[in-house]
């Protein structure tokens, strides 16, 4: 019989590139760190690329989940030469990132937030949502195509990664999507701790997200951080790091948000 694995872990996407500095990317409601892979390529072109995936049979708390997430950070900074660490949260993940800058942000040098979900207690019928699944669970499955175009803007993202965004989707079990939505209901942002932060902050922000304003709270979460940038995407959907023009690496080249590590691989 073969076990699965309960708790969070990290895998590697490309080739480990020890001498680069380490981009951990925690992913949004899948929890699998699959839809990164349209950034992947050249993303390795500067890190040493990292995705956290979250099993579906995982019911850790905000403080279970940041816990594990520092526990793996420590041990990836453990084995390379120089321990530089971007963090990249992107939604549900996005709100990780936030509990991990909270309570370890020595461990990391910059952090990048995209489309954090640390709004939705603002929205309360994406909470109704929630209910209506943990009461028919059959009707997430069968709901699906109808909330695609809500989550992308499915004219900017190529066939392929349409089909994968369906089938990552399709994949998760309703339990699991009924008890991450509770934990975004749930949410709340340590502002004091978040305020004595001075590390690097970037913030993007699809400008045609249907499902978050994601817009709004990133110019409020921006207010928190003594050196932060924001950048709207002004057509992209909430899943923007799908979209054939989102290119993550060169926004961060445009923002100068490279340190010299990484800008050094890039020049390589």
């Amino acid at each position: 019989m073969i076990q699965q694995q309960h708790s969070p872990y990290l895998f590697t996407p490309n080739t480990v590139r020890l001498n680069c500095p380490l981009f951990i990317f925690l992913p949004g409601m899948d929890g699998t760190g699959r839809l990164l892979a349209p950034q992947t390529e050249t993303l390795q072109q500067c890190f040493d690329i990292r995705c956290l995936v979250i099993p579906p049979n995982n019911d850790s708390d905000w403080q279970g989940l940041a816990e594990t997430v520092i526990a793996l950070i420590r041990q990836e900074q453990a084995h390379k030469p120089v321990a530089t660490t971007y963090l990249c949260g992107e939604s549900f993940g996005g709100c990780l990132a936030l509990r991990v800058l909270e309570q370890a942000p020595e461990l990391l040098n910059r952090v990048i937030l995209v489309n954090p979900a640390s709004s939705f207690r603002d929205c309360p019928f994406l909470g109704w949502g929630s209910r209506v699944i943990d009461g028919i669970p059959d009707l997430y499955h069968s709901a699906i195509a109808l909330i695609l175009p809500f989550l992308a803007a499915m004219g900017r993202i190529s066939p392929y990664y349409r089909r994968t965004l369906f089938k990552t989707m399709k994949a998760i079990p309703p339990t699991t999507v009924v008890w991450r939505l509770s934990l975004l209901e749930r949410f709340v942002i340590d502002s004091q701790s978040l305020q004595g932060v001075s590390l690097p902050v970037l913030l993007l922000a699809a400008g045609s997200d249907r499902i978050l304003p994601s817009v709004k709270e990133a110019n409020r979460l921006a207010d928190y951080f003594s050196v932060s940038q924001v950048v709207i995407l002004p057509k992209s959907g909430h899943t923007c790091l799908l979209e054939t023009d989102t290119q993550l690496c060169q926004i961060l080249q445009q923002c100068n948000f490279l340190e010299d590590g990484a800008l050094k691989q890039l020049s390589t």
